[in-house]
Protein backbone atom coordinates (compact mmCIF):
# COMPACT_ATOMS: atom_id res chain seq x y z
CA UNK A 1 0.00 0.00 0.00
CA UNK A 2 1.66 3.36 -1.07
CA UNK A 3 1.56 6.25 1.60
CA UNK A 4 0.64 9.50 0.08
CA UNK A 5 3.06 12.04 0.44
CA UNK A 6 3.04 15.56 0.53
CA UNK A 7 5.53 17.83 -0.79
CA UNK A 8 8.40 17.82 2.09
CA UNK A 9 9.89 20.42 3.78
CA UNK A 10 13.71 21.18 3.67
CA UNK A 11 13.32 22.17 7.13
CA UNK A 12 11.77 18.80 8.30
CA UNK A 13 15.24 16.92 7.37
CA UNK A 14 16.21 17.19 10.96
CA UNK A 15 13.61 15.79 12.85
CA UNK A 16 12.89 13.28 10.05
CA UNK A 17 16.51 12.28 10.50
CA UNK A 18 16.22 11.59 14.11
CA UNK A 19 12.61 9.79 13.82
CA UNK A 20 13.99 9.44 17.47
CA UNK A 21 13.28 11.18 21.04
CA UNK A 22 14.41 14.62 21.37
CA UNK A 23 16.00 15.33 24.90
CA UNK A 24 12.82 16.54 26.05
CA UNK A 25 10.60 13.25 25.21
CA UNK A 26 13.61 11.18 26.24
CA UNK A 27 13.44 13.09 29.85
CA UNK A 28 9.63 12.84 30.25
CA UNK A 29 9.71 9.19 29.18
CA UNK A 30 12.20 8.36 31.97
CA UNK A 31 10.55 10.05 34.53
CA UNK A 32 7.21 8.73 33.62
CA UNK A 33 9.10 5.41 34.10
CA UNK A 34 10.08 6.68 37.74
CA UNK A 35 6.71 7.66 38.77
CA UNK A 36 5.26 4.63 37.78
CA UNK A 37 8.06 2.39 39.83
CA UNK A 38 6.98 4.53 42.57
CA UNK A 39 3.76 3.98 42.42
CA UNK A 40 4.44 -0.20 42.47
CA UNK A 41 6.53 0.35 45.12
CA UNK A 42 4.68 2.47 47.87
CA UNK A 43 1.66 -0.12 46.72
CA UNK A 44 3.74 -3.28 47.39
CA UNK A 45 5.83 -1.87 50.28
CA UNK A 46 4.07 -2.02 53.39
CA UNK A 47 2.97 1.81 54.30
CA UNK A 48 5.42 3.87 56.24
CA UNK A 49 5.11 4.31 59.72
CA UNK A 50 4.70 8.63 59.85
CA UNK A 51 2.52 8.68 62.68
CA UNK A 52 0.77 11.87 61.80
CA UNK A 53 -0.04 10.82 58.26
CA UNK A 54 -1.22 7.57 59.52
CA UNK A 55 -3.90 9.78 61.56
CA UNK A 56 -5.46 10.93 58.60
CA UNK A 57 -5.07 7.39 57.12
CA UNK A 58 -7.06 6.08 59.64
CA UNK A 59 -10.26 8.80 58.98
CA UNK A 60 -10.67 6.77 55.43
CA UNK A 61 -12.60 3.41 55.14
CA UNK A 62 -9.89 0.23 55.25
CA UNK A 63 -12.02 -0.42 52.20
CA UNK A 64 -11.52 2.72 50.12
CA UNK A 65 -7.58 2.54 51.30
CA UNK A 66 -7.38 -0.73 50.19
CA UNK A 67 -8.48 -0.11 47.14
CA UNK A 68 -6.08 3.06 45.96
CA UNK A 69 -3.40 1.11 47.27
CA UNK A 70 -4.71 -1.64 44.37
CA UNK A 71 -5.47 1.00 41.69
CA UNK A 72 -1.94 2.71 42.43
CA UNK A 73 0.08 -0.11 41.88
CA UNK A 74 -2.15 -0.34 38.29
CA UNK A 75 -1.40 3.05 37.70
CA UNK A 76 2.00 2.65 38.08
CA UNK A 77 2.54 -0.80 35.54
CA UNK A 78 0.50 0.82 33.21
CA UNK A 79 3.24 4.15 33.51
CA UNK A 80 5.77 2.45 33.10
CA UNK A 81 3.81 0.90 30.11
CA UNK A 82 3.63 3.81 28.29
CA UNK A 83 7.00 5.33 29.23
CA UNK A 84 8.40 3.99 25.87
CA UNK A 85 5.99 5.46 23.63
CA UNK A 86 6.25 8.82 25.42
CA UNK A 87 9.74 9.06 24.38
CA UNK A 88 9.04 7.92 20.87
CA UNK A 89 6.43 11.31 20.79
CA UNK A 90 3.21 9.15 20.61
CA UNK A 91 -0.29 11.54 20.68
CA UNK A 92 -1.87 8.12 22.36
CA UNK A 93 0.62 7.80 25.09
CA UNK A 94 0.59 11.59 25.56
CA UNK A 95 -3.20 11.55 26.14
CA UNK A 96 -2.75 7.97 28.24
CA UNK A 97 -0.55 9.26 30.43
CA UNK A 98 -2.48 12.59 31.29
CA UNK A 99 -5.34 10.50 32.02
CA UNK A 100 -3.05 8.16 34.31
CA UNK A 101 -1.59 11.16 36.00
CA UNK A 102 -4.53 12.99 37.02
CA UNK A 103 -5.87 9.59 38.07
CA UNK A 104 -2.33 8.92 39.96
CA UNK A 105 -2.78 11.95 42.00
CA UNK A 106 -6.11 11.37 43.02
CA UNK A 107 -5.08 8.55 44.26
CA UNK A 108 -1.96 9.74 46.42
CA UNK A 109 -4.07 12.18 48.21
CA UNK A 110 -6.31 9.09 49.29
CA UNK A 111 -3.02 7.40 50.52
CA UNK A 112 -1.70 10.57 52.27
CA UNK A 113 1.65 8.26 52.84
CA UNK A 114 2.29 8.98 48.77
CA UNK A 115 1.43 13.00 49.16
CA UNK A 116 5.26 13.25 48.01
CA UNK A 117 4.51 11.25 44.77
CA UNK A 118 1.37 13.36 44.13
CA UNK A 119 3.43 16.54 44.18
CA UNK A 120 5.80 14.57 41.82
CA UNK A 121 3.17 13.53 39.66
CA UNK A 122 1.51 17.17 39.71
CA UNK A 123 5.05 18.90 38.28
CA UNK A 124 4.86 15.90 35.53
CA UNK A 125 1.33 16.46 35.00
CA UNK A 126 2.16 20.80 33.87
CA UNK A 127 5.13 19.50 32.08
CA UNK A 128 3.66 16.98 29.70
CA UNK A 129 0.84 19.67 29.28
CA UNK A 130 3.53 22.39 28.63
CA UNK A 131 5.07 19.75 26.19
CA UNK A 132 2.06 18.90 24.10
CA UNK A 133 3.52 20.06 20.67
CA UNK A 134 5.79 17.39 21.09
CA UNK A 135 3.53 14.43 21.00
CA UNK A 136 2.79 14.36 17.33
CA UNK A 137 3.73 10.99 16.14
CA UNK A 138 0.92 8.66 14.58
CA UNK A 139 0.18 5.30 15.92
CA UNK A 140 2.47 2.12 14.87
CA UNK A 141 0.97 -0.62 12.03
CA UNK A 142 -0.77 -3.12 14.65
CA UNK A 143 -2.21 -6.58 14.70
CA UNK A 144 -4.05 -8.77 17.09
CA UNK A 145 -0.67 -10.57 17.76
CA UNK A 146 -0.47 -7.75 20.29
CA UNK A 147 -2.69 -9.09 22.40
CA UNK A 148 -0.73 -12.50 22.92
CA UNK A 149 2.37 -10.80 23.66
CA UNK A 150 0.78 -8.56 26.18
CA UNK A 151 -1.11 -11.44 27.75
CA UNK A 152 2.40 -13.24 28.25
CA UNK A 153 4.43 -9.70 29.12
CA UNK A 154 1.35 -9.02 31.52
CA UNK A 155 0.87 -12.08 33.19
CA UNK A 156 4.65 -12.72 33.74
CA UNK A 157 4.40 -9.27 35.57
CA UNK A 158 1.76 -9.80 37.40
CA UNK A 159 2.93 -13.37 38.67
CA UNK A 160 6.17 -11.19 39.88
CA UNK A 161 4.80 -8.35 41.71
CA UNK A 162 2.05 -10.35 43.33
CA UNK A 163 4.88 -12.90 44.86
CA UNK A 164 6.46 -9.52 46.18
CA UNK A 165 3.03 -8.20 47.44
CA UNK A 166 2.49 -11.55 49.18
CA UNK A 167 5.75 -11.78 50.55
CA UNK A 168 6.08 -7.89 51.94
CA UNK A 169 3.79 -7.63 54.05
CA UNK A 170 5.68 -8.93 58.16
CA UNK A 171 2.07 -10.16 59.25
CA UNK A 172 1.92 -13.38 57.05
CA UNK A 173 0.64 -15.97 59.08
CA UNK A 174 3.44 -19.00 59.40
CA UNK A 175 6.36 -19.59 56.31
CA UNK A 176 4.07 -20.54 53.44
CA UNK A 177 6.57 -22.34 50.93
CA UNK A 178 6.74 -20.54 47.46
CA UNK A 179 4.78 -23.18 46.19
CA UNK A 180 2.01 -21.60 48.52
CA UNK A 181 2.60 -18.04 47.76
CA UNK A 182 2.44 -18.69 43.97
CA UNK A 183 -0.72 -20.32 44.60
CA UNK A 184 -2.33 -17.89 46.46
CA UNK A 185 -1.25 -15.16 43.52
CA UNK A 186 -2.60 -17.20 41.05
CA UNK A 187 -5.76 -17.68 42.25
CA UNK A 188 -5.91 -14.28 43.83
CA UNK A 189 -5.33 -13.06 39.76
CA UNK A 190 -8.84 -14.65 39.17
CA UNK A 191 -10.38 -13.55 42.61
CA UNK A 192 -10.02 -16.46 44.24
CA UNK A 193 -8.39 -16.67 48.04
CA UNK A 194 -5.39 -18.39 48.53
CA UNK A 195 -4.22 -20.38 51.22
CA UNK A 196 -1.81 -17.80 52.53
CA UNK A 197 -3.57 -15.42 55.56
CA UNK A 198 -2.18 -12.76 57.44
CA UNK A 199 -2.80 -11.62 60.98
CA UNK A 200 -4.41 -8.54 60.20
CA UNK A 201 -7.43 -8.13 57.91
CA UNK A 202 -6.35 -4.87 56.48
CA UNK A 203 -3.50 -6.60 54.89
CA UNK A 204 -5.39 -9.28 53.41
CA UNK A 205 -7.89 -6.65 52.28
CA UNK A 206 -5.19 -5.13 50.31
CA UNK A 207 -3.13 -8.19 49.14
CA UNK A 208 -6.14 -9.48 47.62
CA UNK A 209 -7.61 -6.19 45.95
CA UNK A 210 -4.05 -5.97 44.29
CA UNK A 211 -3.86 -9.16 42.97
CA UNK A 212 -7.25 -8.80 41.68
CA UNK A 213 -6.56 -5.52 39.98
CA UNK A 214 -3.70 -7.18 38.16
CA UNK A 215 -5.91 -9.81 37.25
CA UNK A 216 -8.02 -7.62 35.79
CA UNK A 217 -5.21 -5.30 34.24
CA UNK A 218 -3.82 -8.28 32.53
CA UNK A 219 -7.17 -9.59 31.08
CA UNK A 220 -8.50 -5.62 29.96
CA UNK A 221 -5.51 -4.99 28.46
CA UNK A 222 -5.30 -7.85 26.60
CA UNK A 223 -9.17 -7.91 25.75
CA UNK A 224 -8.50 -4.18 24.48
CA UNK A 225 -5.81 -5.02 21.50
CA UNK A 226 -7.79 -8.40 20.82
CA UNK A 227 -10.92 -6.13 20.25
CA UNK A 228 -9.95 -2.86 19.01
CA UNK A 229 -9.73 -2.32 15.03
CA UNK A 230 -6.40 -3.80 13.17
CA UNK A 231 -4.16 -1.17 12.25
CA UNK A 232 -1.83 -4.11 9.97
CA UNK A 233 1.20 -3.74 8.68
CA UNK A 234 0.82 -2.43 5.02
CA UNK A 235 1.06 -4.57 2.21
CA UNK A 236 2.09 -4.39 -1.61
CA UNK A 237 -1.32 -3.70 -3.20
CA UNK A 238 -1.66 -4.79 -7.20
CA UNK A 239 -1.74 -0.98 -8.19
CA UNK A 240 1.34 -0.06 -6.29
CA UNK A 241 2.78 -3.34 -7.07
CA UNK A 242 1.96 -2.25 -11.31
CA UNK A 243 3.99 1.10 -10.46
CA UNK A 244 6.44 -0.67 -9.75
CA UNK A 245 6.68 -2.86 -12.20
CA UNK A 246 6.51 -0.10 -14.66
CA UNK A 247 9.28 1.86 -12.79
CA UNK A 248 11.47 -1.32 -12.37
CA UNK A 249 10.72 -1.82 -16.60
CA UNK A 250 12.43 1.72 -16.86
CA UNK A 251 15.25 2.06 -14.71
CA UNK A 252 15.63 -1.92 -13.26
CA UNK A 253 19.44 -2.25 -14.35
CA UNK A 254 20.33 0.55 -11.97
CA UNK A 255 20.33 -1.83 -8.78
CA UNK A 256 20.62 -5.71 -8.61
CA UNK A 257 18.31 -5.94 -5.74
CA UNK A 258 15.56 -3.55 -7.32
CA UNK A 259 13.02 -6.16 -7.86
CA UNK A 260 13.04 -7.25 -4.47
CA UNK A 261 11.03 -4.40 -4.07
CA UNK A 262 8.10 -6.41 -5.17
CA UNK A 263 8.10 -8.24 -1.72
CA UNK A 264 4.29 -8.35 -1.14
CA UNK A 265 4.74 -7.39 2.89
CA UNK A 266 6.59 -4.66 2.01
CA UNK A 267 4.86 -0.29 2.02
CA UNK A 268 6.30 1.70 -0.77
CA UNK A 269 6.27 5.36 -0.85
CA UNK A 270 6.34 7.17 -3.87
CA UNK A 271 7.88 10.68 -5.08
CA UNK A 272 5.92 13.59 -5.40
CA UNK A 273 6.29 13.08 -9.57
CA UNK A 274 5.76 9.30 -9.05
CA UNK A 275 8.87 8.76 -11.34
CA UNK A 276 10.83 6.96 -7.84
CA UNK A 277 9.33 5.30 -5.08
CA UNK A 278 10.66 3.30 -2.15
CA UNK A 279 10.16 0.51 -0.84
CA UNK A 280 9.69 -0.13 3.12
CA UNK A 281 8.29 -2.21 6.26
CA UNK A 282 8.50 -1.01 9.71
CA UNK A 283 9.73 -2.91 12.54
CA UNK A 284 9.96 -2.62 15.96
CA UNK A 285 9.81 1.54 15.32
CA UNK A 286 12.14 1.17 12.58
CA UNK A 287 11.16 2.49 9.42
CA UNK A 288 13.56 -0.12 7.17
CA UNK A 289 14.04 0.30 3.27
CA UNK A 290 16.12 -2.19 1.14
CA UNK A 291 18.15 -1.28 -1.61
CA UNK A 292 18.25 1.91 -3.47
CA UNK A 293 15.30 3.69 -4.44
CA UNK A 294 13.16 2.89 -7.69
CA UNK A 295 13.38 4.32 -10.46
CA UNK A 296 14.69 7.89 -12.51
CA UNK A 297 17.94 8.92 -10.03
CA UNK A 298 16.36 12.64 -10.56
CA UNK A 299 13.16 11.85 -8.85
CA UNK A 300 15.11 9.94 -5.82
CA UNK A 301 15.76 13.28 -3.40
CA UNK A 302 11.80 13.43 -3.56
CA UNK A 303 11.26 9.93 -2.55
CA UNK A 304 14.00 10.10 -0.31
CA UNK A 305 11.71 13.65 1.23
CA UNK A 306 9.07 12.21 1.47
CA UNK A 307 10.20 8.78 3.50
CA UNK A 308 11.61 10.79 6.20
CA UNK A 309 8.46 12.79 5.82
CA UNK A 310 6.51 9.78 7.13
CA UNK A 311 9.26 8.66 9.19
CA UNK A 312 8.97 11.92 11.25
CA UNK A 313 5.19 11.98 11.56
CA UNK A 314 5.32 8.51 12.90
CA UNK A 315 8.64 8.99 14.83
CA UNK A 316 9.97 5.88 13.52
CA UNK A 317 13.64 6.00 13.25
CA UNK A 318 14.68 5.65 9.21
CA UNK A 319 17.01 2.89 7.76
CA UNK A 320 18.57 1.75 4.69
CA UNK A 321 19.64 -1.64 4.59
CA UNK A 322 22.01 -3.07 1.46
CA UNK A 323 21.67 0.15 -0.50
CA UNK A 324 24.55 0.51 -3.35
CA UNK A 325 27.08 3.33 -3.48
CA UNK A 326 25.62 5.41 -5.98
CA UNK A 327 21.95 5.42 -3.98
CA UNK A 328 24.04 5.66 -0.76
CA UNK A 329 25.58 8.99 -1.88
CA UNK A 330 21.90 10.48 -2.74
CA UNK A 331 20.38 9.33 0.61
CA UNK A 332 23.11 10.40 2.84
CA UNK A 333 23.41 13.81 0.52
CA UNK A 334 19.42 14.51 1.37
CA UNK A 335 19.40 12.92 4.29
CA UNK A 336 22.34 13.43 6.20
CA UNK A 337 21.92 9.94 7.17
CA UNK A 338 25.49 7.97 8.18
CA UNK A 339 26.62 4.92 6.20
CA UNK A 340 28.44 1.95 7.16
CA UNK A 341 30.25 -1.02 4.58
CA UNK A 342 28.27 -3.75 5.96
CA UNK A 343 29.64 -6.32 2.90
CA UNK A 344 29.65 -6.94 -0.64
CA UNK A 345 27.38 -8.08 -2.92
CA UNK A 346 29.23 -10.61 -5.78
CA UNK A 347 28.60 -10.00 -8.94
CA UNK A 348 29.60 -12.59 -12.16
CA UNK A 349 29.94 -11.50 -15.74
CA UNK A 350 29.08 -13.95 -17.56
CA UNK A 351 30.98 -13.09 -21.00
CA UNK A 352 34.11 -13.69 -19.43
CA UNK A 353 33.53 -16.09 -17.07
CA UNK A 354 35.87 -19.38 -17.71
CA UNK A 355 36.49 -22.62 -15.60
CA UNK A 356 39.89 -23.00 -16.76
CA UNK A 357 42.63 -22.43 -14.52
CA UNK A 358 44.38 -22.51 -11.91
CA UNK A 359 42.38 -20.46 -9.84
CA UNK A 360 38.86 -22.27 -10.92
CA UNK A 361 40.06 -25.60 -9.82
CA UNK A 362 38.42 -26.32 -7.00
CA UNK A 363 35.05 -25.38 -9.02
CA UNK A 364 35.89 -27.73 -11.94
CA UNK A 365 36.69 -30.62 -9.88
CA UNK A 366 33.52 -30.20 -7.56
CA UNK A 367 31.22 -29.80 -11.08
CA UNK A 368 33.07 -32.85 -12.86
CA UNK A 369 32.35 -35.11 -9.76
CA UNK A 370 29.02 -34.27 -9.05
CA UNK A 371 28.49 -34.70 -13.14
CA UNK A 372 29.93 -38.28 -13.02
CA UNK A 373 27.81 -39.17 -10.27
CA UNK A 374 25.06 -38.92 -12.51
CA UNK A 375 23.65 -35.05 -11.60
CA UNK A 376 22.69 -33.21 -14.30
CA UNK A 377 20.78 -28.90 -14.58
CA UNK A 378 18.41 -27.60 -16.57
CA UNK A 379 18.12 -23.96 -17.03
CA UNK A 380 14.34 -22.43 -17.92
CA UNK A 381 12.14 -19.48 -17.31
CA UNK A 382 9.29 -19.91 -14.49
CA UNK A 383 7.10 -19.59 -17.41
CA UNK A 384 8.12 -22.76 -19.11
CA UNK A 385 6.84 -24.50 -15.92
CA UNK A 386 3.34 -25.92 -16.26
CA UNK A 387 0.59 -26.26 -12.69
CA UNK A 388 2.47 -29.38 -11.49
CA UNK A 389 5.87 -28.70 -11.66
CA UNK A 390 5.32 -24.82 -9.70
CA UNK A 391 3.09 -27.08 -7.15
CA UNK A 392 6.32 -29.47 -6.54
CA UNK A 393 8.86 -26.60 -6.59
CA UNK A 394 6.95 -25.13 -3.58
CA UNK A 395 6.60 -28.53 -1.67
CA UNK A 396 10.48 -29.29 -2.35
CA UNK A 397 11.30 -26.18 -1.09
CA UNK A 398 9.17 -26.52 1.97
CA UNK A 399 10.62 -29.69 2.95
CA UNK A 400 14.42 -28.82 1.96
CA UNK A 401 14.47 -26.12 4.37
CA UNK A 402 16.30 -26.57 7.30
CA UNK A 403 15.64 -23.28 9.51
CA UNK A 404 13.20 -22.81 11.41
CA UNK A 405 12.26 -19.50 9.86
CA UNK A 406 11.80 -18.33 6.27
CA UNK A 407 14.59 -15.63 6.20
CA UNK A 408 15.30 -12.73 3.98
CA UNK A 409 13.95 -9.49 3.32
CA UNK A 410 15.95 -7.04 1.48
CA UNK A 411 17.28 -9.27 -1.29
CA UNK A 412 14.38 -12.12 -1.30
CA UNK A 413 11.25 -12.06 -2.76
CA UNK A 414 9.22 -13.99 -0.67
CA UNK A 415 7.47 -16.25 -3.00
CA UNK A 416 8.02 -18.98 -5.16
CA UNK A 417 6.77 -20.03 -9.02
CA UNK A 418 4.02 -16.68 -9.11
CA UNK A 419 2.61 -16.04 -12.37
CA UNK A 420 3.90 -12.28 -12.07
CA UNK A 421 7.18 -13.68 -11.45
CA UNK A 422 7.00 -15.39 -15.06
CA UNK A 423 10.40 -13.64 -16.17
CA UNK A 424 12.10 -15.57 -13.56
CA UNK A 425 14.94 -17.70 -14.03
CA UNK A 426 14.93 -21.37 -12.65
CA UNK A 427 17.59 -23.54 -12.08
CA UNK A 428 16.95 -27.27 -10.82
CA UNK A 429 19.34 -30.34 -10.55
CA UNK A 430 18.48 -33.70 -11.19
CA UNK A 431 19.86 -37.50 -10.30
CA UNK A 432 20.40 -40.36 -12.72
CA UNK A 433 16.54 -40.88 -12.00
CA UNK A 434 15.32 -37.54 -13.23
CA UNK A 435 14.27 -36.63 -9.69
CA UNK A 436 14.92 -32.51 -8.75
CA UNK A 437 17.60 -32.81 -5.50
CA UNK A 438 17.57 -28.73 -5.74
CA UNK A 439 17.35 -25.62 -7.41
CA UNK A 440 18.21 -21.72 -7.55
CA UNK A 441 15.51 -19.16 -8.53
CA UNK A 442 16.68 -15.93 -10.04
CA UNK A 443 14.70 -13.32 -10.91
CA UNK A 444 15.19 -10.32 -13.34
CA UNK A 445 17.81 -7.69 -12.80
CA UNK A 446 17.00 -4.95 -15.77
CA UNK A 447 17.19 -6.60 -19.45
CA UNK A 448 20.74 -7.76 -18.97
CA UNK A 449 21.01 -9.87 -15.75
CA UNK A 450 19.39 -11.96 -13.06
CA UNK A 451 20.16 -12.13 -9.15
CA UNK A 452 19.68 -14.58 -6.78
CA UNK A 453 16.41 -15.15 -5.27
CA UNK A 454 16.85 -18.83 -3.27
CA UNK A 455 19.24 -21.62 -3.15
CA UNK A 456 17.80 -24.88 -1.78
CA UNK A 457 19.19 -28.32 -1.91
CA UNK A 458 18.04 -31.84 -0.77
CA UNK A 459 20.27 -32.63 2.30
CA UNK A 460 20.68 -36.06 1.36
CA UNK A 461 21.90 -35.43 -2.25
CA UNK A 462 25.79 -35.19 -2.84
CA UNK A 463 27.88 -31.79 -2.39
CA UNK A 464 28.64 -29.69 -5.17
CA UNK A 465 25.08 -29.63 -6.05
CA UNK A 466 25.42 -25.61 -5.35
CA UNK A 467 28.38 -24.93 -7.23
CA UNK A 468 27.51 -27.52 -10.02
CA UNK A 469 23.87 -25.12 -10.53
CA UNK A 470 25.91 -21.63 -10.25
CA UNK A 471 28.14 -22.57 -13.11
CA UNK A 472 25.08 -23.93 -15.21
CA UNK A 473 23.78 -20.42 -14.41
CA UNK A 474 26.32 -18.50 -15.62
CA UNK A 475 27.19 -20.30 -18.48
CA UNK A 476 23.48 -20.64 -19.64
CA UNK A 477 22.88 -17.00 -19.02
CA UNK A 478 24.31 -15.49 -22.25
CA UNK A 479 21.92 -18.23 -23.83
CA UNK A 480 18.92 -16.51 -22.15
CA UNK A 481 19.87 -13.09 -22.99
CA UNK A 482 21.91 -12.18 -19.75
CA UNK A 483 25.08 -11.05 -19.01
CA UNK A 484 25.51 -10.49 -15.38
CA UNK A 485 24.22 -12.73 -12.63
CA UNK A 486 23.95 -11.09 -8.74
CA UNK A 487 25.03 -14.08 -6.48
CA UNK A 488 24.73 -14.12 -2.38
CA UNK A 489 26.07 -11.01 -0.56
CA UNK A 490 28.70 -11.68 1.59
CA UNK A 491 28.79 -9.85 5.10
CA UNK A 492 31.50 -7.78 5.78
CA UNK A 493 33.76 -9.41 3.18
CA UNK A 494 36.47 -6.40 3.04
CA UNK A 495 37.17 -7.54 7.11
CA UNK A 496 37.68 -11.21 6.13
CA UNK A 497 39.50 -10.54 2.78
CA UNK A 498 41.90 -7.85 4.83
CA UNK A 499 42.01 -9.63 8.23
CA UNK A 500 43.87 -12.57 7.06
CA UNK A 501 46.69 -10.75 4.75
CA UNK A 502 49.99 -10.25 5.90
CA UNK A 503 50.27 -7.80 7.96
CA UNK A 504 47.22 -7.15 9.01
CA UNK A 505 46.91 -5.13 11.99
CA UNK A 506 45.69 -5.96 15.70
CA UNK A 507 42.11 -4.48 15.29
CA UNK A 508 41.60 -6.01 12.08
CA UNK A 509 42.38 -9.05 13.37
CA UNK A 510 40.28 -9.20 15.93
CA UNK A 511 37.22 -7.91 13.79
CA UNK A 512 38.04 -10.92 11.82
CA UNK A 513 38.53 -13.37 14.24
CA UNK A 514 34.73 -12.31 15.75
CA UNK A 515 33.34 -12.58 12.87
CA UNK A 516 34.75 -16.47 11.95
CA UNK A 517 33.33 -16.98 15.47
CA UNK A 518 29.89 -15.61 14.88
CA UNK A 519 30.13 -17.65 11.46
CA UNK A 520 29.46 -20.72 13.74
CA UNK A 521 25.59 -19.94 14.19
CA UNK A 522 25.25 -16.99 10.91
CA UNK A 523 27.12 -17.62 7.84
CA UNK A 524 29.57 -15.09 7.26
CA UNK A 525 33.29 -16.19 6.05
CA UNK A 526 31.19 -19.63 4.30
CA UNK A 527 29.35 -17.32 2.64
CA UNK A 528 32.16 -14.92 1.43
CA UNK A 529 34.67 -17.88 0.43
CA UNK A 530 31.59 -20.21 -1.88
CA UNK A 531 31.37 -16.39 -4.03
CA UNK A 532 34.91 -16.23 -3.92
CA UNK A 533 35.32 -19.46 -5.86
CA UNK A 534 33.52 -17.74 -8.74
CA UNK A 535 35.80 -14.81 -8.97
CA UNK A 536 33.50 -12.46 -8.99
CA UNK A 537 33.31 -8.80 -9.00
CA UNK A 538 32.25 -7.62 -5.79
CA UNK A 539 30.19 -4.54 -5.15
CA UNK A 540 29.89 -2.95 -1.69
CA UNK A 541 26.46 -2.38 0.30
CA UNK A 542 26.08 -0.28 3.09
CA UNK A 543 23.71 0.43 6.13
CA UNK A 544 22.30 3.70 6.22
CA UNK A 545 21.23 4.87 10.03
CA UNK A 546 20.82 8.42 11.51
CA UNK A 547 22.92 7.61 14.53
CA UNK A 548 25.56 5.18 16.28
CA UNK A 549 22.71 5.30 19.24
CA UNK A 550 20.38 3.86 16.66
CA UNK A 551 22.11 1.00 15.62
CA UNK A 552 20.79 -1.39 17.89
CA UNK A 553 17.42 -1.02 17.75
CA UNK A 554 18.28 -1.09 13.97
CA UNK A 555 19.84 -4.09 14.12
CA UNK A 556 17.06 -5.99 15.76
CA UNK A 557 14.69 -4.98 13.48
CA UNK A 558 16.86 -6.32 10.69
CA UNK A 559 17.26 -9.58 12.39
CA UNK A 560 13.74 -9.98 12.85
CA UNK A 561 13.12 -8.68 9.14
CA UNK A 562 15.43 -11.44 7.69
CA UNK A 563 14.51 -13.81 9.43
CA UNK A 564 17.38 -14.59 11.65
CA UNK A 565 15.27 -13.43 15.06
CA UNK A 566 11.84 -14.90 14.18
CA UNK A 567 8.60 -15.75 16.74
CA UNK A 568 6.27 -17.42 14.49
CA UNK A 569 6.23 -20.13 11.90
CA UNK A 570 7.59 -19.71 8.32
CA UNK A 571 4.49 -19.90 5.50
CA UNK A 572 5.46 -21.08 2.17
CA UNK A 573 2.11 -20.77 0.04
CA UNK A 574 1.67 -22.43 -3.24
CA UNK A 575 1.97 -21.06 -6.77
CA UNK A 576 -0.73 -18.18 -8.07
CA UNK A 577 -1.06 -17.04 -4.61
CA UNK A 578 0.92 -14.19 -2.97
CA UNK A 579 2.95 -16.47 -0.92
CA UNK A 580 6.59 -16.19 1.52
CA UNK A 581 9.47 -18.21 0.46
CA UNK A 582 12.95 -17.81 1.58
CA UNK A 583 16.81 -18.96 1.91
CA UNK A 584 18.17 -20.53 5.00
CA UNK A 585 21.59 -20.00 6.65
CA UNK A 586 22.36 -23.60 7.44
CA UNK A 587 25.89 -25.63 7.81
CA UNK A 588 27.44 -27.23 5.87
CA UNK A 589 25.86 -25.54 2.37
CA UNK A 590 27.32 -22.24 1.93
CA UNK A 591 24.97 -19.19 -0.28
CA UNK A 592 21.79 -20.68 1.07
CA UNK A 593 21.07 -17.35 2.61
CA UNK A 594 21.49 -14.43 0.64
CA UNK A 595 20.61 -11.74 2.55
CA UNK A 596 21.90 -10.72 6.50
Amino acid sequence: MSVPARAPRRSDNVQARGGRATWMTTWLGLICLLIGLVDIASAIVPRFRHSRLREFADVLPGTVSSVATAAALVVGVLLVMLAHGLRRRKQRAWRAAVALLTLSVLLDLVRWHALGTAVISVAFLTALAAQQHEFYALSDPRTRWRALWNLLGMGTVSVVLGLLIVSAHRDIVGDPSFSERLRHVLLGLVGVTGPVAYSQPHTGDIVAFSLGALGVTTAATTAYLFLRPEKPVTTLDPADEGRLRQLLAENGARDSIGYFALRRDKSVIFSPTGKAAIAYRVVNGVMLAGGDPIGDPEAWPGAIEAFLDTARRHAWVPAVMGCGEQGGTVWTRVSGLNALEIGDEAIVDATRFSLAGRQMRNVRQMVARVTRAGYACRVRRVAELDDAERDQLVRLAIQWRTADAERGFSMQLGRLADPADDAATLVTAHDESGEPRAFLHFVPWGADGISLDIMRRDRSADPGLNELMVVAAIEAAPRLGYRYVSLNFAAFRAALARGERLGAGPVLKMWRGILVLSSRWIQIESLYRFNAKFRPDWQPRFLLFPATRDLPRIGLATLRVEGLLSFGKPKLRLPRVSGRSGREAASPAPSEARSL
